[in-house]
């Protein structure tokens, strides 16, 4: 996962963070929202992605060092919470998802938004992966960077498509829901895998 470049870091959070993987939340938290709420909801859970991310890229090797864990270990765990949440997308259950009286508000959107978006396991997995494979501030600025600029994206996507998510029948996005469920849900066990490899737990050849 440690491509030493910014081409290589923009590309591997765009993988894991970028539209595709967002899109799917925002619709379906579209079709309870105006037009307004949700562009207010985007603005505001990009901006806490960004901050998220660029905090744990600062912090990264102190991370490691104050809990003591490895990049292996790292792996596996976000893997294992990401498996999870996919297979709730699967089942059809919304993680995170608790109405305010008097209809949807920002907070439960936000609360919605956690885990797959504004500290999504798989980009904060990357994030300090890439953050520590080169122990210099300037290495640190081009991987915070690399994700804020898919956050953008992210953002810009959402924005330019809040009509179209708006307009999606709820059935669709929930057949979508569970198809991406199951290939998320793959990704998880890769990234499980991955850091039993890095262990040496023999693991047979993978083919991609």
């Amino acid at each position: 996962m440690n491509q030493l470049s910014l081409g290589g870091a923009f590309i591997t959070f765009l993988a894991v963070v970028g539209p595709p993987k967002v899109l799917l939340s925002f619709a379906s938290l579209a079709q309870t929202r105006t037009t307004r709420q949700l562009r207010t909801l985007a603005l505001v859970s990009s901006a806490g992605a960004a901050l998220v991310g660029l905090l744990a890229d600062v912090t990264a090797p102190a991370l490691f060092g104050i809990f003591h864990i490895s990049t292996e270990a790292l792996e596996i765990a976000g893997g294992a919470i990401f498996f999870v949440y996919a297979v709730g997308l699967v089942l059809g259950l919304h993680f995170g998802v608790q109405e305010e009286e008097g209809g949807p508000g920002l907070s439960d959107g936000i609360r919605e938004l956690l885990l797959p978006y504004i500290v999504s396991p798989l980009a904060m997995t990357a994030l300090l992966l890439e953050s520590t494979a080169r122990n210099d501030w300037t290495w640190r600025a081009v991987v915070g960077g690399a994700y804020v600029a898919v956050v953008a994206i992210d953002l810009l996507c959402v924005l330019l498509l809040n009509r179209v998510l708006q307009a999606t029948h709820h059935t669709t996005v929930e057949l979508l829901a569970r198809l991406l469920g199951l290939l998320l849900a793959a990704v998880g066990v890769d990234l499980v895998l991955d850091g039993l490899e890095g262990l040496a737990v023999p693991l047979g050849p993978r083919e991609y």
